[in-house]
């Protein structure tokens, strides 16, 4: 049998590498910002182009490198980061595998440009598909500038996956964050199409979170500080009042690497337990310094997922801490039985003996007696003058008994005012009931039917929405006083992205700035009180998944508000709401499914009961 096994070549081999590596524009920015900062650099530009498509370009002031390592840092498992294997667990670098620059090179059209402070000239070198097209000596500034164009270029599927250069350029930011969050002592510029995005100057770590997140950030940090012999805990929490639906200012840095971490983000929710509402996340930027020796980083090529030793003490640390903080700062409300009853009392009445009081009782008052005023004339303190003619006020207004059988009263308080539109098309004489607060039956000829409140009113208000977008035809209503919502600012770039169809569905912007949106009216079906609750939703949602074209960013607006504002499973609708809500469901285009592809309702014919008594 002949021999089949062979050996890939090598530009086979780094485009597979590739794969691991560099999954999107963000992976290449991240793995390039993290080799400038292992080089020590002090000020770091970062320049896109169409979400990184097109361009992306690092310009550091490190300590650059020499003709021959440039050309060397381009091979597969090169670095000047670790020497043997036991440096794999005393790492303190950022990088150490040596495969960015190589998977990078193998899909892209790259240029270095790189001088150290030794030498008098530098080096340029220009690589396409893992192939050296060009070496040559030149003049260069100290540091490396590093040219990432035409990404994916020699794999098309690879760049058809890639989403819209929004979505692409929201992947980036978020790692320019993480990036620059863990290294408030380096100077970040970010440059979009041509545009300032950030200007970092040097700066502490509280300051450089409110310079990321905008300036309202700073009222709402609270300081985390605890030392002990396995970790060192630092960094800022938001206050509860501050809690958000979507999970966007959550950052674990660990030895000053951005890390994610489902057990120990569970820990910081233990801490803010019983102090947040449900559904919301609370916002955190803490940093943890470990033994090197203890913290495990080459796990995943992406080294954000890493292991912890001893992760039961970390997380019970974790949570202490952040509790302490909490209470020291009077966030969270004490009780203390064991206090002293004398330090209620004024120091000036100490030492005073208590004695009993004394009730003064005037045996002669009257309050029924006239007060004499200075003019000699006498009135009553409660005496009201006499008012001629007051019967006339009430002619005419003779009701008999008989008539009161018309009169109504209100009743129990229900939630009805969301189906208050359109009584006239009711059919009251089905009959309707509802389960558990969750789910309505109504009778039907062949049996009855058992619908999902909450899923069947959500059908009924995307189809409506989408139709107000659609036709620009929303009714929208003026507040009597505007809101002023703060966010920060890549949150405002996404409200400006989508601003147009808010306003189709009846949402009224007044001034947008930096860091924050007046809203002047809101739609009809939309409390005042939802207002913030929708923003954050919406704007959660578009960050998970930004769709490009029009239609599809009106069908996601459509969805995310009649998710929010739609009835939810535990609210009581009366008899009247619920016939409304059936009569809506089956005038929908589509009544089996709800916007997310949920089955809506079940038919339970009389056969299918009658089966349950055999």
């Amino acid at each position: 049998m002949a021999d089949i096994i062979r050996l890939l070549p090598d530009h086979v081999a780094n485009q597979i590498a590739a794969g691991e590596v560099v999954q999107r524009p963000s992976s290449v920015v991240k793995e390039l910002l993290e080799n400038a900062i292992d080089a020590g650099a002090t000020e770091i530009q970062l320049i896109v182009k169409d979400g990184g498509k097109t361009l992306i370009q690092i310009v550091d002031n490190g300590k650059g490198m020499s003709g021959t390592d440039a050309r060397l840092s381009f091979e597969r498992h090169a670095t000047s980061k670790i020497q043997k294997a036991e440096d794999l667990f005393n790492l303190h670098t950022k990088g150490f595998r040596g495969e960015a620059l190589a998977s990078i090179a193998a899909i892209a059209h790259v240029e270095m440009l790189t001088r150290t402070e030794e030498d008098e000239i530098g080096t340029r070198i220009k690589i396409e598909g893992s192939k050296v097209v060009a070496q040559e000596v030149v003049v260069a500034p100290k540091g490396t500038s590093m040219l990432v164009k035409n990404l994916f270029f020699n794999i098309p599927a690879r760049r058809n996956f890639l989403k819209s250069d929004q979505v692409e350029f929201r992947h980036i930011t978020d790692e320019f964050h993480r990036i620059s969050l863990a290294h408030p002592q380096v100077a970040f510029n970010f440059y979009n199409n041509g545009s300032d995005v950030f200007q970092l100057p040097t700066n502490d770590f509280r300051k450089r979170i409110v310079q990321i997140f905008g300036r309202k950030t700073d009222e709402k940090l609270v300081p985390v500080e605890e030392e002990t012999q396995v970790v060192k805990i630092s960094g800022y929490i938001q206050k509860p009042e501050f809690a958000k639906k979507s999970r966007g200012e959550q950052f674990f840095f660990a030895n000053n690497r951005f890390i994610k971490s489902p057990y120990l983000h569970h820990a910081i929710l233990g801490a803010f337990e019983g102090l947040i509402r449900p559904g919301t996340h609370p916002g955190y930027f803490l940093n943890l310094e470990v033994d090197p020796g203890t913290i495990d980083i080459n796990i995943h090529p992406t080294k954000t997922e890493v292991k912890f030793d001893d992760e039961h003490t970390l997380y019970a640390m974790l949570k202490s801490t952040v509790k302490h903080s909490l209470g020291q700062f009077n966030v969270i409300p004490t009780l203390d039985f064991e206090q002293d009853q004398n330090l209620e009392t004024p120091y000036s009445y100490k030492n005073k003996e208590v004695g009993i009081p004394q009730v003064v009782v005037d045996s002669s008052f009257n309050p029924f007696e006239a007060v004499k005023t200075s003019r000699g004339n006498a009135t009553s303190n409660y005496a009201k003058p006499k008012v001629e003619g007051w019967e006339n006020l009430y002619t005419g207004m003779e009701v008999s008994l008989e008539d009161n059988s018309n009169l109504e009263f209100e009743s129990e308080v229900v939630n009805s005012s969301i189906f208050d539109e359109g009584k006239e098309v009711v059919d009251h004489t089905t009959t309707t009931f509802q389960l558990r607060k969750k789910y309505i039956i109504t009778t039907i000829k062949s049996g009855m039917v058992v619908i999902n409140q909450s899923r069947a009113h959500q059908r009924v208000l995307y189809e409506k929405f989408l139709k107000n977008i659609t036709i620009k035809e929303a009714v929208s209503q003026q507040l009597l006083f505007p809101l002023t919502l703060s966010f920060s600012p890549s949150e405002i770039s996404i409200l400006n992205e989508i601003k147009e169809n808010l306003c189709t569905v009846g949402f009224v912007f007044g001034e947008v700035a930096e860091d924050g949106v007046e809203i002047k009216g809101v739609p009809v079906l939309v409390a005042e009180s939802e207002v913030q609750m929708i923003m954050e939703q919406l704007i959660s949602d578009f960050q998970q998944e930004v769709p490009g074209d029009s239609f599809s960013q009106s069908d996601m607006l459509a969805k995310t508000l009649a998710k929010t504002l739609s009835v939810k499973t535990g609210e009581t609708l009366d008899e009247f709401s619920q016939v409304k809500l059936v009569n809506d469901l089956f005038a929908c285009k589509e009544t089996t499914l709800s916007p997310f592809n949920k089955k809506v309702f079940m038919t339970i014919t009389e056969n299918d009961i009658e089966r349950k008594f055999i």
